[in-house]
């Protein structure tokens, strides 16, 4: 049995840097506090190099040369660790939540799937580097081992068996945390690795340290055992971001999304999850109002701020963070936020991603992503409510229907047709074309009866006519009908250019059947629409 610990140096400085890819070279301290009291509380290498140091205040550090000064997120250092977890359920089922910094993943059965241990080594670092994660892995039969041997030593590390004690020595005794007391002793004693420490006796240490000197003593000699504590997987995909300055235009706002929906997909891949929807939530800026499109701030989350909240439903599982990207761009042109934007808040919700198996003998369906993006193109052109799939209301009003999202069918019945030898949808035989708006007709009656129609550009006898049905309701509304219907069969003939009437045989079938009505409200008649 073997187990891989992977440690995240700087953990606060990377939480806040993964969304920053551009800082991972460059100076950068964070300060934490109340303004003008805020301090230095984490630096990088390079600005270490620089010459600051923890404790310093806000105001020193600006004297440095060029140095990125950012403040300390709690919510980047936890989407961070929940990305560091992601990172561990991607190759195992079972992790180990050591700290906000450090996990655990247990390796047994693992060879078989990926190959040695220090294949699985080099590929959770490279999984780690796609969530924007520089990370030290420790592969050791030892738990304890690998943790710290994971916090010693830089990039991958395999220790192989009975050998934990040997490669643990060149480390120095902080690499276990002890307490200042117990470093300032040790100091003292001249023990200053983790070699010497082992070299002591148990006894005489015990007496002078207590049972945390026999703890240390156990980690230099890579003797202590425990068994793993187990992390609850959750499905939870939440990335965060404050920015320094409030955003106004959509160019830097589509960049930072860009950047966040990276580390979404990135987390989501790790899980082999995708998206069936993203919730967007912003932050505005108070101090800008804009009275014609008021924010809406939900209960329970920001209750003193305005607020702007969008939701994007997918109509199938997606992980392409550019396509996300593009609708969401599309979504906030049509619907931009009421003032500047100081905070962005994105989630996922999970689902298995989308398993099509498509027929030999059935034609190719268009892409549902691109689908999605091109609708959502349309209604950023025409509006949302002129773009989707029309659904009959419950009503007895004619032609009453509203516009849905359009859902493209995953299993349309389709049967085999003999006389072309391909295959189509079942459906009915006949269906009823809508005229919208219904032209208007001139009508010629006999004993009540059509007998002749000409509406548009098109003219005709009636050959056969059923009807009337009357129909009326909703008189208590402005937009009451009350309208007679018949069904007619029109001997049809076009008007040509020089009002001439002749055959068109190009038009269609010599006959046609219509449906046509008189408005007793307009006093008019209107054609309905044409079976075909």
């Amino acid at each position: 049995m073997a187990f891989a610990s992977i440690y995240v140096p700087d953990f606060s400085i990377q939480a806040v840097v993964r969304t920053e890819l551009a800082l991972q070279q460059q100076p950068i301290a964070l300060v934490d506090g109340c303004p003008p009291l805020e301090k230095v509380v984490a630096v990088n290498q390079a600005a270490a190099r620089a010459g600051l140091g923890l404790g310093m205040t806000k105001s020193q550090v600006q004297q440095f040369i060029p140095i990125a000064i950012r403040l300390r997120s709690r919510v980047q250092e936890q989407a961070a660790h929940a990305a560091l977890l992601d990172l561990g359920w991607s190759v195992s089922p079972r992790v180990e939540d050591t700290a906000a910094d450090s996990i655990v993943v247990d390796l047994a059965g693992l060879t078989r799937l990926f190959g040695s241990e220090e294949t699985i080594a080099n590929l959770l670092a490279k999984h780690a580097s796609d969530l924007g994660l520089i990370v030290y892995v420790a592969v050791s039969s030892n738990l304890e081992a690998a943790l710290h041997a994971a916090r010693g030593f830089p990039g991958i590390t395999v220790i192989p068996p009975g050998e934990e004690s040997k490669r643990l020595g060149a480390l120095p005794v902080q690499v276990f945390s002890p307490p200042a007391e117990i470093i300032e002793t040790l100091e003292r004693w001249g023990v200053r690795t983790c070699d010497a420490l082992a070299k002591l006796p148990l006894l005489e240490l015990s007496e002078r340290l207590g049972q945390q000197g026999v703890q240390l003593h156990q980690w230099a000699n890579g003797a202590s055992l425990r068994s793993m504590i187990l992390a609850e997987p959750k499905l939870c995909f939440e990335e965060e971001m404050a920015l320094e300055y409030a955003v106004e235009e959509l160019e830097p706002l589509t960049f930072l999304l860009g950047r966040l929906l990276d580390q979404l997909c990135a987390r989501l891949s790790a899980r082999s999850l995708s998206a069936c929807a993203i919730h967007l939530l912003f932050e505005l800026d108070a101090s800008c109002d804009n009275e014609s499109s008021p924010p809406q701030t939900p209960p329970g989350r920001l209750d003193e701020t305005k607020t702007y909240e969008k939701l994007l439903t997918l109509p199938v599982p997606m992980c392409d963070s550019k396509m996300l990207l593009k609708l969401l761009r599309l979504h906030l042109q049509s619907d931009p936020p009421s003032a500047p934007i100081v905070h962005i808040f994105l989630a996922a919700d999970p689902a298995p991603p989308r398993v099509m198996q498509e027929g030999l003998f059935l034609p190719s369906a268009p892409d549902p992503e691109k689908l999605e993006l091109t609708i959502a193109r349309l209604a950023n052109v025409v509006g949302n409510s002129h773009v989707g799939s029309p659904r009959l209301i419950d009503s007895h009003r004619p032609d009453a229907f509203q516009m849905c999202r359009f859902m493209p069918p995953r299993d349309a019945p389709r049967i085999w047709q003999k006389s072309t030898g391909v295959l189509g949808k079942c459906g009915p035989v006949t269906a009823f074309r809508v005229f919208r708006p219904s032209p208007r007709a001139k009508v010629t009656l006999r004993e009540g009866r059509p007998v002749h129609i000409s509406f548009s550009t098109m003219h005709g006898e009636v050959t056969a006519a059923s009807g009337p049905w009357s129909t009326s309701g909703e008189w208590w509304r402005e937009d009451a009908w009350h309208r007679e219907e018949w069904d007619v069969e029109i001997n049809r003939l076009s008007v040509s250019s020089t009002n001439a009437i002749e055959k068109s045989p190009s038009a269609g079938p010599p006959k046609g059947v219509y449906r046509i009505y008189y408005d007793l409200m307009r006093k008019a008649w209107f054609v309905a629409g044409m079976y075909d």
